[in-house]
């Protein structure tokens, strides 16, 4: 049975449940989205030195960043310009130079050619000189305030363009830090999850579902555990009363044309009354810095959980950078590394990483509620009685708000109506 045209899956309010099961989109997503947009690849503090290196994917291809002897941090192909043999399988290390273990091929960590092992078995005709032979770099790499995106296509808009407005999310999260760059050598987390891709970009902008899927995550006066060094409790997860009605005000922002998205401020993320020293001496190297009314401003940054399409979300309160990476179908593996803050005290950058330990790691108290919603999705979009899924919370409330993208409040479904928009649009663009 041929798969369904991608742009009838979409309509207002709703998808199709194939965009989930059926590995013929799947396939097309990877050509249309994932080789075409800019997918955000790594940051620069996981390569901080000449030589250093991880290796990633972009949808299926294998590339690693390294950051090269000149200084700059490249993104190229992980395989031999000789047979194609993948160069780097370790996730990370450092190597003054690349070599294939196949047959010794070396390269240089900006992906071209070192030197061809044996090379009196090559005629005069031979150019070592090509560019083919090497590893290859990927077309368009670009870095925004040490965030590294990369494009497998050689043309469309630049990185800048890209981001839009939706830059602001990462100025608000560096801004934080007194050194003026976030570090994201702290480790991560990786777990797989039988379900779609795209159901994890849904969840990172759903404030829908917070009081349902969270709820086990509740004390019993009705307030989230301690997210955060001095705090004493986090969040009011309710659907009634005065909670329920400041949660309603929350602002969801969206673009359709980007698919990036964004939830506004959590009245938990709120320091006013954070007497704990090691926060307060952090507080301070801000306002030497910056002044007292732009330190406030920086600590209460207005949103909470960001999405960047295809592959990334940045969060605020726990602050991480979490990366998606599509396998199958119905196979997704994510990413979740902490970010610490450069200049801020050793204690809260410890701080950070513990509490992220708590809330997204494979065995913490609120990824796995989410991770147990997309395998249940994932089963039940399996079946034959119904075709659509519906996003249409919100949808006769949505306005224009001159900046790039469309808005609402609370737990409209705003933004994942535009994260397949923009779906709907790279998947009709002609190959």
């Amino acid at each position: 049975m041929p798969s369904p045209d991608p742009a009838t899956l979409v309509q207002d309010g709703r998808v199709h449940r194939s965009v989930y099961t059926d590995p013929a989109i799947f396939a097309l997503e990877m050509e249309r989205i994932y080789h075409r947009a800019w997918v955000y690849v790594g940051h620069d503090s996981q390569v901080p030195d000449p030589g250093d290196f991880v290796t990633l994917m972009i949808g299926g291809q294998p590339v690693v960043m390294a950051r090269h002897s000149d200084g700059q941090v490249h993104v190229i192909y992980n395989r031999c310009g000789h047979r194609g043999a993948r160069v780097c399988v370790e996730n990370q290390g450092h190597a003054d130079i690349f070599r294939c273990a196949y047959h010794g091929w070396t390269f240089n960590t900006d992906g071209t050619l070192n030197a061809v092992s044996m090379p009196r078995g090559y005629g005069e005709s031979f150019d070592t000189g090509n560019p083919n032979l090497g590893m290859g770099q990927l077309p368009r790499v670009e870095n925004y305030r040490g965030f590294v995106f990369a494009s497998l296509a050689a043309d469309g808009p630049d990185l800048a363009t890209h981001l839009g407005i939706a830059r602001a999310s990462i100025d608000e999260l560096v801004d934080k830090a007194p050194g003026g760059a976030v570090d994201l050598s702290g480790g991560v987390h990786k777990y797989l999850y039988r379900g779609n891709w795209k159901l994890q970009m849904e969840n990172t902008v759903d404030m829908y579902h917070v009081p349902f899927s969270h709820e086990s995550t509740l004390r019993r006066d009705g307030r989230q555990f301690s997210r955060r060094r001095g705090d004493d409790s986090g969040s009011t997860l309710t659907t009634t009363g005065a909670a329920a009605e400041r949660w309603e005000q929350r602002v969801a922002w969206a673009s359709a044309e980007t698919g990036h998205t964004y939830t506004g401020h959590q009245p938990a993320a709120e320091q006013k009354h954070n007497h704990d020293p090691v926060y307060q001496e952090y507080v301070a190297s801000l306002t030497a810095i910056h002044g007292a009314e732009k330190t406030q401003e920086i600590l209460n940054p207005k949103r909470h959980n960001t999405w960047y399409f295809p592959n990334m979300s940045l969060q605020a309160l726990n602050p991480h950078v979490r990366v998606i990476r599509p396998i199958a179908v119905d196979r997704t593996e994510v990413w979740v590394y902490p970010v610490k803050f450069r200049g801020a005290p050793e204690a809260m950058n410890a701080d950070i990483i513990k509490q992220l330990n708590l809330t997204h790691a494979a065995a913490s108290l609120i990824q796995t509620d989410d991770l147990e919603n997309f395998t249940r999705v994932q089963n039940g979009v399996g079946a034959d009685n119904f075709e659509w899924v519906l996003f249409a919370r919100g949808l006769d409330t949505d306005l224009p708000d001159n900046q790039e993208g469309l808005v609402n409040k609370g737990t409209v479904e705003l933004p994942q109506r535009a994260q397949y928009a923009a779906w709907a649009r790279y998947m009709a663009a002609p190959s």
